[in-house]
């Protein structure tokens, strides 16, 4: 008996979850194609937007990223803090990419109908979008990885230094 009860509260919990994600990318969507027009009406506004999207995106995205890297908390209240901040920012780095995504008509809505019209601008917005996470993202990646390679350097260079005097690991232990 308890069995069955556990599995149909599994099933209804799956059930409701994606009912919820349903409910929320209908929402988004619609938000998208409501506010879109309005957001990319005058020249040039809909690839500044673009733009800011992907440097937000990015900043985000980086954020989560030292957050996770950080060493886990000791305190419960720490852990959660910092999850919640995991999650906030990974919400943030994907939000303005997803509007981006949405305010671009559905690949089986025909454009005669309401709601499925082309938004001007919203093409341009998502290749600056794009276009600017991959020139920062590609910077940023090399900036990092030229640090890192420089940190090993100085520590091999340090090792050999030691190791010349009879200080370093390969001296002799006795």
């Amino acid at each position: 008996m308890r069995e069955s009860a556990r599995s149909t509260g599994a099933l209804a919990a799956i059930l409701g979850a994606g009912a919820g994600i349903v409910l929320a990318l209908g929402a988004g969507k619609w938000f998208a194609r409501t506010t879109a027009p309005e957001l990319f009406d005058g020249t040039g506004t809909s690839v500044a937007f673009g733009i800011v999207s992907g440097a937000v995106a990015l900043t985000a995205a980086l954020t989560a990223w030292k957050l996770h890297d950080q060493p886990p908390p000791d305190t419960p209240l720490h852990r959660t803090t910092r999850l919640s901040a995991i999650a906030l920012c990974t919400a943030l780095a994907l939000g303005p990419v997803l509007y981006l995504l949405m305010s671009l008509p559905g690949r089986n809505c025909p454009s005669y109908r309401t709601g499925c019209e082309y938004i001007p601008g919203s093409g341009p917005a998502l290749t600056a979008c794009a276009a600017t996470l991959a020139l920062a993202g590609w910077t940023t990646y090399r900036v990092r990885t030229t640090r890192a390679d420089r940190r090993r350097a100085d520590e091999r260079e340090r090792l050999r230094r030691l190791r010349k005097k009879g200080k370093g690991k390969s001296r002799r232990v006795g």
